[in-house]
């Protein structure tokens, strides 16, 4: 296959999620949605349609094939890398005092959960799906805590509360969801038809309506105010870095295919919208957190794609 036509492929598997994140600011800007809207639909996905998703793609597939325990173990363990790595530099870049915790988490804490799994979906479709819905147990089980060691790092007044946070990760619904769905994989049992069109017609409103409060709640208008050297920074390490470096791990220790795939796209998934609502809830520099959002958002339709093709013409996924 030559370099065009992989190219042109690698358009249809990004181009459609980062139009449904650019429709979303359109649609936010010429007030078709709203901030109340957002909210609402916001909470039906992370509630309802995501782990009905996550749930459904893990029954249906073969997981003798898609649960791989050396994968979420290199996923776990590269993501705590990951995070120090922030964290290090942040120091060593000499990035303010006041906002080296932001910095550090915009770095390392992407948005696997829509976009990264939006992607996966596209380019890999029911393995895919999968693939990145078995990560994300990772994902839930490292994001929040890394992100509450580094913030209450530089915490001067407020303690912070381990037991409402530990309450907060067993009772997420996308946990639930999976370790919900791997035992009812196990136990042989099979949903009856007409719950499985159901969920399967439930479930398909969660790509589309994730990422188009994606776009609601980018705030461009930020990017235009201070911290733009702090901010170009962290999204540098975000969305060219640190992918990179895990990604180069992952194929010298054999992880190759749709794995290697999947990893790529949940490493170079843009600074999670979550990282935001954690530092504004733990008193960090809640502006900065929206800038390295917003920025490594839009680097994503670039940085992504230009992965996906080198990958791709390398024969690696």
């Amino acid at each position: 296959m030559n370099l065009l036509a992989i190219f042109l492929q690698t358009l249809e598997i990004t181009l459609p999620v980062f139009a449904m994140v650019f429709l979303g600011i359109g649609l936010k800007r010429i007030g078709w949605i709203d901030t109340a809207f957002i909210n609402t639909a916001s909470a039906l996905v992370f509630k309802g349609t995501l782990p009905t998703l996550l749930f459904l793609s893990i029954i249906q597939a073969d997981l003798d094939a898609t649960l791989n325990p050396w994968l979420l173990a290199y996923f776990a363990v590269a993501t705590v890398v990951t995070f120090v790595l922030s964290w290090l530099w942040a120091a060593a870049w000499r990035v303010p005092r006041s906002a080296r915790a932001v910095y550090a988490q915009g770095a390392f804490r992407g948005n696997c959960a829509i976009i990264g799994l939006a992607l996966a979906a596209n380019m890999y479709g029911a393995t895919g799906l999968s693939i990145g819905g078995l990560l994300l147990i990772v994902v839930t089980l490292t994001y929040n805590p890394l992100s509450v060691i580094v913030l209450a790092a530089y915490q001067s007044e407020r303690a912070t509360d381990w037991r409402a946070i530990g309450s907060e990760l067993a009772r997420n619904p996308l946990m639930l969801a999976a370790v919900a769905a791997i035992a009812f994989a196990a136990s042989g049992l099979t949903l009856p038809v007409w719950l499985r069109n159901s969920g399967d017609y439930f479930a398909s409103l969660t790509l589309p309506l994730a990422l188009i409060c994606t776009g609601g709640t980018l705030s461009l208008d930020a990017l235009l105010h201070s911290e733009r050297a702090t901010t170009f920074g962290a999204s540098m390490l975000k969305m060219l870095v640190l992918p990179a470096l895990a990604v180069a791990a992952a194929w010298a220790l054999g992880f190759t295919g749709p794995e290697l795939g999947v990893l790529f796209l949940y490493f170079a998934s843009p600074t999670s919208a979550s990282s935001f609502v954690m530092a504004k809830m733990m008193g960090g520099n809640d502006r900065l957190a929206a800038n390295i959002i917003a920025l490594t958002t839009l680097m994503a339709s670039i940085t992504v794609t230009g992965g996906i093709f080198v990958l791709r013409a390398g024969g690696l996924i």
